[in-house]
């Protein structure tokens, strides 16, 4: 499945919600990745990520709100080798991820608003499966998000 997010916005327009005024990075070994989201906001605590990650994942994207964090990471090389054995598209990380030069290997799209080499703490905290905000964008359960290196674009339907 190939797809660029400027032709989505082209072809969709008004349909689509465009996440804005953030300054993503790319870390994963997929570059252009999409599907149904799954959300979890959690901030500094990474517990409910790794959680999700390990079920299947196929056609899916987790979309973490961190809170914008970037004093500790949600996702390193470990959790993102789960993601790939359980299918998962991508990681949309609204925080930091860390082991970059790893994920960069992972058949999987990790994209996040930088990295930071610092564990998160685990204490079990965070929500699953609730809308989370960021970007001027509200990311509901089941949206389909488009990410690419052009940024991030949300659909209620499928748009490929």
């Amino acid at each position: 499945m190939s797809f660029v997010t400027c032709d989505i916005c082209d072809a969709n327009e008004g349909a689509v919600r465009v996440v804005t005024g953030l300054h993503w990075y790319s870390f994963g070994g997929r570059k252009a990745f999409s599907g149904q989201a799954v959300t979890v906001k959690c901030f500094e605590d990474n517990s409910r990520v790794k959680e999700i990650l390990a079920t299947d994942g196929h056609g899916k994207v987790l979309v973490v709100d961190g809170g914008a964090s970037l004093r500790m990471a949600l996702i390193g090389d470990m959790i993102g080798e789960s993601a790939v054995k359980h299918g998962w598209s991508g990681v949309l990380i609204y925080g930091a991820c860390r082991d970059v030069d790893e994920l960069a290997k992972l058949d999987l799209g990790v994209v996040t608003l930088g990295s930071v080499p610092l564990k998160s703490v685990r204490r079990g905290e965070g929500q699953r499966d609730i809308p989370v905000a960021f970007g001027g964008v509200t990311i509901t359960p089941g949206d389909y998000v488009y990410v690419d290196n052009n940024g991030v674009v949300v659909s209620e339907t499928s748009l490929i």
